[in-house]
């Protein structure tokens, strides 16, 4: 019955090829002399976006445990105000 249902299933063609994308290094393992401080908001705006959400793992390219500390450092560092909380927060 299995084989009948693959028979039935018209192809799509050749599956489309990615572009080859050169894999995103944490910043923070390449260089160890960067640390991650609450009380350095200008290292830690290249995390947030213009509407003040934290930028994920995924797109910034940073490993997990990095991303844990920069996440609970945003966290610190708005509950003392010097991050925003939100993008219309935001100051010239």
């Amino acid at each position: 019955m299995s084989d009948e249902r693959s028979a039935q299933r018209p192809s799509s063609g050749p599956r489309k090829k990615r572009p080859f994308q050169r894999r995103k290094v944490c910043r923070f393992c390449a260089d160890k002399q960067v640390g991650i401080d609450y009380k350095d908001p200008r290292t830690l705006r290249y995390f947030i976006t213009e509407r003040g959400k934290i930028v994920p793992r995924r797109i910034s390219g940073n490993c997990s445990k990095h991303q844990r500390e920069i996440t609970e450092a945003i966290k610190r560092a708005r509950n003392i105000a010097l991050l925003p909380i939100a993008g219309s927060h935001v100051l010239p």
